[in-house]
């Protein structure tokens, strides 16, 4: 693992609001909005482009943990920017915070988690659970 960053460093990601990103459920559609599982995909997204630049080719990042607050909607066809900001790095853990915002709008906040290991220690550990 190699960290080229700073504590406070940003990387940014422009999701324009697709109709698949509605929250919607196995028992139809909630509402036509931006749904909250759908901001954590790219809130995890945001913060996964610092774990791109810091993973060896060996190596690969594995969720550890996601927050959201959702704070306000987003629709179909409106564009959100996240700004993800590294936080932390624990050893091989790399923790990052993020807002969504459409315009000045603040749409979600949180943090996220990752930790970057060997894939062979990644295979290994999914070994372990197969059925």
């Amino acid at each position: 693992m190699i960290n080229p960053f700073q504590v406070g460093d940003t990387k940014l990601f422009t999701r324009k609001v697709r109709e698949e990103d509605r929250a919607a459920f196995d028992t139809g559609e909630v509402h036509a909005l931006y749904s909250t599982f759908a901001l954590g995909r790219d809130a995890e997204w945001v913060c996964r482009l610092f774990v791109l630049d810091m993973k060896e080719p060996d190596e690969e990042g594995i969720g550890t943990y996601l927050h959201v607050n959702h704070h306000s909607p987003a629709f179909a066809g409106q564009e959100v920017v996240f700004t993800g900001t590294l936080k932390a790095v624990n050893g091989h853990e790399v923790i990052g915070t993020f807002e969504a915002r459409v315009g000045n709008r603040l749409v979600a906040s949180g943090e996220t988690g990752q930790k970057i290991l060997k894939k062979e220690k990644i295979n290994r550990l999914m070994n372990q659970f197969k059925p």
